[in-house]
């Protein structure tokens, strides 16, 4: 019989309620894993969608524990293992179950916690700044002297992206439907703008990495071709082992340090113990939050 942990546990689909402190089997890390015990986990709309029963888990993650992200200690190491050791600090993204005392996860997706950054705050960085940091360079290969415009520029990939972008010695405009958020997004290094749909650039560049407002729209396609504008979908949470694996060794190599350097900040708007799982919830779902909320 295997072990218990501690973890949130959504017995159905539905309101935040659904969300109570209780207990799971504790994972067991298989070889070249490792087992986490999990100081923080951030929130993302993602769970939100999950928990009204809109957003399943890929293949192999409960559906009764949610949480795309953590930070912790590594408490076991599986066969195999070459990165880590027991006692060292690690951060990363998942597929789902970070609302829990223990993850296992592939030695090589897990990410060191940057020096300086304190481990509760460390679980307000991996899947905002992971997905920014694949969005804008990744995917969109953003330069230096470019103009980025980010919508829902105060919440924890917006903030995340401003910071991003600015350390790399790029323009960033936000957008914001909260008129203080923009004042306080200001602090991070973006600019006010006018206007949206008509703004970009001649061969120009759009990354959708989260639809808030409804999964449908209307593109019009002439003003696409005459700017030979390119528009691109991406998602962290259902890529292959392997995508995830590059992810993770890349962002460690380059933006970890940015962490250490003090030019970039995990943003922490607000952080729940656990059982106030369903208090988070609502606040996130309230928009209530500049950055990130925490578990």
């Amino acid at each position: 019989m295997s072990d218990s942990m501690r973890a949130v546990v959504m017995a159905e689909f539905g309101d935040p309620e659904v969300l109570q402190l209780g207990t799971a089997d504790k994972p067991e890390p298989g070889p070249g894993e490792i087992l986490v015990r999990v100081r923080s986990s951030g929130l993302n709309r993602a769970d939100l969608l999950q928990r009204v029963g809109r957003y399943p888990p890929p293949p192999g993650y409960s559906e009764k524990i949610l949480g795309l992200e953590y930070a912790g200690v590594v408490e076991e190491v599986g066969p195999g293992v070459e990165l880590w050791n027991v006692g060292d600090q690690v951060m990363g993204i998942l597929g789902g179950g970070g609302y829990a005392e223990y993850v296992a996860v592939h030695e090589r997706t897990a990410v060191k916690v940057p020096a300086g950054i304190c481990l509760e705050d460390a679980g307000a960085i991996p899947e905002v700044f992971m997905t920014a940091f694949d969005a804008l360079f990744r995917q969109m290969n953003l330069s230096e002297g470019e103009t980025v415009l980010i919508h829902a520029v105060g919440s924890g990939v917006g903030t995340s992206a401003v910071q991003l972008a600015q350390a790399a010695g790029v323009r960033a405009i936000g957008t914001s439907r909260t008129p203080d958020k923009l004042d306080r997004a200001l602090e991070l290094g973006f600019d006010y703008l006018e206007g949206n749909l008509h703004v970009l650039g001649q061969v120009g560049r759009q990354v959708v990495g989260g639809v808030p407002s409804g999964s449908r729209g209307q593109i019009d396609l002439r003003l696409l071709m005459g700017k030979r504008a390119l528009i691109k979908g991406t998602v962290l949470r259902a890529r292959p082992l392997e995508e995830k694996i590059t992810l993770a060794r890349e962002f460690e190599h380059r933006v970890c340090p940015l962490f250490a350097a003090q030019t970039v900040r995990p943003v922490v708007h607000r952080t729940f113990p656990p059982y106030q799982a369903p208090d988070a919830h609502r606040a996130l779902a309230a928009n209530e939050n500049f950055g990130k909320i925490l578990l």
